[in-house]
């Protein structure tokens, strides 16, 4: 019973880790105008894969977001409303991140599971190099943006291998 609920808790955690990552497309820096947000502002969606280790498998499924964007702060603080889901998962996202320079900082929180964590990272150019976590867990993403379109990879070495997904507004 002990190692069932370890492994249910740390697929909540995967999940909600997940969810985190996938809010941060927003987080790129469009230098296009004021404000690393600028651009970011409005109705994203898209979809993707996500890879799940089950045992000695691999999990492959598809996966499906719609998120909602709002800037402030000189457009250098986003809030982010993401909804994902895959045939086997659901999850419902709030998330706040801050850019100063180059550097992104933030906090996450996924209320159907109750987790929570933060988001700390790098912006250059196009480019996020970032790291999601909460207690026991970590997830690094990769987000690349041109025009409307966004691209994002998750990788982890936990229950939560891989994520896909591309965007767009």
């Amino acid at each position: 019973m002990t190692l069932t609920f370890l492994n249910t808790l740390t697929r909540t955690t995967a999940i909600a880790l997940l969810g985190a990552a996938l809010a941060l497309p927003a987080a790129v820096a469009a230098r296009a105008e004021s404000g690393a947000f600028a651009n970011y502002a409005g109705q994203w969606s898209g979809s993707g894969t996500i890879s799940i280790a089950n045992n000695d498998s691999v999990n492959n499924e598809r996966i499906r977001c719609r998120g909602k964007y709002t800037v402030s702060d000189g457009n250098n603080v986003v809030d982010i409303n993401l909804r994902c889901a895959s045939d086997s998962y659901r999850f419902d996202l709030a998330s706040e991140v801050r850019a100063a320079g180059s550097q992104l900082s933030g906090s996450w929180t996924e209320a159907s599971r109750g987790v929570n964590g933060t988001v700390e990272g790098r912006v250059s150019g196009g480019q996020v190099t970032a790291l999601v976590q909460t207690a026991g867990y970590a997830a690094s993403f990769n987000i690349s943006t041109r025009g409307n379109k966004q691209t994002i990879a998750i990788s982890s070495k936990g229950e939560l291998r891989a994520v896909n997904i591309s965007l767009s507004r």
